[in-house]
C-alpha cells in the first residue's frame, strides 16, 4: 500500500485496517509458534505450556576418592572444586595423594 493511499484516509478507516493487520499478525504469530512447539515436541524438548526443557544426562553415582582424616564423613569424589578442609590439609603441605581412600 503506498503511503499516499494511507494520507487520503480518514482515522476511522485506519483504525479498521490497524485492528484488520493487527487480528492477521495474530493468526500468522499463533500458526508459526504452533508449528514451532510441534517441531521442538518432536526432539522431545517441550514440556507443557512450551517451556523448554533440556534432558539431562543420566549421570551414575561417583564414589568418594578422598577422605577427611579428622572427620570420616567429609568425602570428596575428585569432581569440582575442593573442600575447604582438603585445601586447607594441602596448603599445610600434605599431598592429595595423602587423602586416599584406599
Amino acid at each position: 500500500m503506498k503511503d499516499d493511499n494511507l494520507r487520503s484516509m480518514s482515522v476511522d478507516e485506519l483504525w479498521a485496517l490497524y485492528e484488520v493487520v493487527l487480528a492477521q499478525l495474530d493468526r500468522r504469530i499463533a500458526t508459526e509458534r504452533d508449528l514451532l512447539e510441534t517441531r521442538l515436541r518432536r526432539l522431545g524438548a517441550v514440556s507443557r505450556y512450551g517451556e523448554l526443557r533440556r534432558a539431562r544426562r543420566p549421570y551414575s553415582k561417583v564414589l568418594a576418592k578422598y577422605r577427611n582424616p579428622k572427620n570420616h564423613s567429609e568425602t570428596w569424589a575428585g569432581r569440582g572444586k575442593q573442600p575447604r578442609w582438603l585445601v586447607d590439609e594441602i596448603r599445610s603441605g600434605k599431598k592429595l595423594a595423602d587423602f586416599l581412600i584406599g
